[in-house]
């Protein structure tokens, strides 16, 4: 009987995400897909469901997230990084940094915890991040919860820079799309699905923290980049993913968890526009010491959204393969310093 009753819960969950990640992708929310069904899993969880994901399939949702970071470093991303690799690499230890000062700032003054500050903090790759934090001891739900939200506050902010540097965007966002990608290449389908099952039975094997995302995402980013392997995400792969991931973190949510995350709301919302802020100070030093055009070196240290700030780079103008291949280099950078800065963070404080 109870088998009966989680299925029909399950059969109710499926639809309510999809509402609700329709709606959201239509009003330009951020990751819709993600935080669809993660709302969804939040009400559910509050209203008493006990529903539970997997841990194999947020495994694969982990893994999945690998190889879309993976799929970032392109030929074209390598060669804007030769050019004006001094800079890049200047401006992403920068934001790194940044990123642990206000975690630890955070730490100290708020009342976070030190690794769920610490990853909460991070600046970009949040799907990365969110998927990688309960490995290290993170309160995976409040590392959702900052991430997104400052995805959010990122989203609106680069957006209102672009408008008031450029008297406005020169395109609208391009409209939402919803084909499901049936007809994706087989046999880079196949090959991209192998990986993903390879990440998932390595990370259980190797035990390494993160490893399902992590493995994936280094193997696909050399495989990817040498031109041996096309990695392809269809819609639905991604879909499937982003769901996975969202049920995991929402069905965890307690009335006691939702109290706390709002009473944090202040402080989250503070450290935001701090590391903000603080970036800024690194787009200014590209500027300075480059000659980036302002736009540009803003959206490049944005810290967090990179298919939003893509967007929005690829609209206005600026030079788009800067921002994305310094963004996509500091997604690997965060993703892989991750775990060693938020130990640090804990032990300074």
């Amino acid at each position: 009987m109870p088998r009966v009753k989680n299925l029909g819960l399950w059969a109710a969950l499926l639809p309510a995400s999809a509402v609700l990640a329709v709606g959201l992708q239509w009003a330009s929310f951020p990751a819709a897909t993600l935080l669809g069904p993660l709302l969804a899993g939040v009400v559910f969880a509050l209203g008493g469901a006990g529903l539970t994901v997997p841990r194999w399939a947020f495994a694969g949702a982990q893994s999945v997230v690998g190889c879309m970071v993976a799929m970032s470093m392109t030929p074209a991303v390598l060669a804007a990084l030769a050019l004006n690799w001094p800079a890049i690499l200047l401006a992403i230890f920068q934001v790194i940094v940044f990123g642990a000062v206000v975690g630890l700032g955070l730490m100290r003054f708020g009342t976070l915890p030190g690794t769920t500050a610490a990853w909460g903090t991070s600046p970009g790759g949040a799907a990365a991040m969110t998927a990688m934090a309960e490995s290290f001891g993170a309160d995976i739900r409040m590392v959702a919860f900052m991430q997104y939200l400052r995805i959010f506050v990122v989203a609106l902010t680069a957006s209102s820079v672009a408008h008031l540097l450029l008297g406005g965007l020169a395109a609208d966002l391009p409209a939402p799309g919803w084909s499901p990608g049936f007809d994706a290449p087989l046999v880079p389908l196949a090959q991209t699905l192998a990986l993903v099952a390879a990440g998932v039975v390595l990370g259980r094997l190797t035990r390494i923290p993160g490893g399902a995302l992590l493995l994936p995402m280094a193997a696909g980013a050399v495989l990817n980049s040498l031109g041996l392997m096309h990695i392809t995400l269809p819609p639905w792969l991604l879909w499937s993913a982003y769901a996975g991931l969202g049920w995991y973190i929402g069905l965890r949510f307690t009335p006691q968890t939702l109290g706390y995350a709002l009473r944090a709301l202040p402080q989250i919302l503070l450290a935001i526009v701090v590391l903000m802020a603080l970036c800024g100070v690194a787009a200014w030093t590209l500027t300075i010491w480059a000659g980036v055009d302002p736009l540009s070196a803003y959206l490049a240290t944005s810290p967090g959204g990179l298919d939003i700030v893509a967007i929005i780079a690829a609209d206005s103008g600026c030079d788009v393969a800067f921002v994305l291949s310094l963004q996509t280099l500091r997604l690997f950078a965060v993703v892989l310093t991750g775990p060693l800065i938020a130990r640090l963070i804990c032990r300074v404080s």
